[in-house]
């Protein structure tokens, strides 16, 4: 049985992304392999939009659906889609719903061009940080519009990075605030 016809099979000749019927074809997910286990099947429109730069936004709500797949290659391209889309309010919300166990997460990451601003975003003891990691508060702060203090030690997970590689976004306190990579370090 081809990769095609697996996949077929797999996604009930639906678009393993946005349920679309037409216009179907196999997307390998880097890093290749080629193998069905590393491929999902996605319409003309998904796969434009995961190749190119702009994004249709309201296109990927999507994955408010797909992200539940029990298929692990769907589950990282709607990790990367919602990284990608990580302006929108309702994407971050998703991905922090979103669970992937290590390995699948270090998948999605290998591949993800999500944090792919030009300029990397370090912490301050100078590690790398990508989308969707943990850091820890090395400062209380004071958090602007708000009356509470983010304490030292404390945990933000699923942060998400900006075009300034010196912020970063995170939810403490179930509010969405933006935090300076000099005042975090990574976990």
């Amino acid at each position: 049985m081809s990769i095609e016809q697996a996949l077929n099979e797999r996604s009930g000749g639906k678009c393993e992304l946005c349920s679309a019927e037409q216009n179907l074809s196999v997307y390998e997910v880097p890093p290749v392999d080629s193998n069905s286990d590393k491929c999902v099947l996605v319409c003309q429109t998904c796969r434009e939009q995961i190749e190119g730069a702009d994004l249709d936004h309201n296109h990927w709500r999507c994955l408010s659906d797909s992200m539940w797949s029990a298929v692990p290659v769907v589950q990282v391209m709607a990790w990367r889609m919602l990284n990608r889309l990580d302006s929108e309010p309702w994407a971050q919300d998703l991905l922090e719903m979103l669970y992937l166990d290590d390995e699948l997460l270090a998948w999605a990451k290998s591949g993800a061009a999500a944090a792919d601003f030009g300029v990397p975003t370090f912490d301050s003891n100078g590690a790398q940080l990508a989308a969707g990691d943990t850091v820890t508060l090395i400062k209380d702060l004071d958090v602007k519009g708000t009356t509470f203090t983010a304490k030292r030690g404390t945990s933000v997970r699923g942060i998400s990075l900006t075009d300034n590689p010196e912020h970063i976004e995170g939810r403490v306190n179930g509010v969405r605030i933006v935090i300076l990579t000099k005042y975090v370090k990574k976990a």
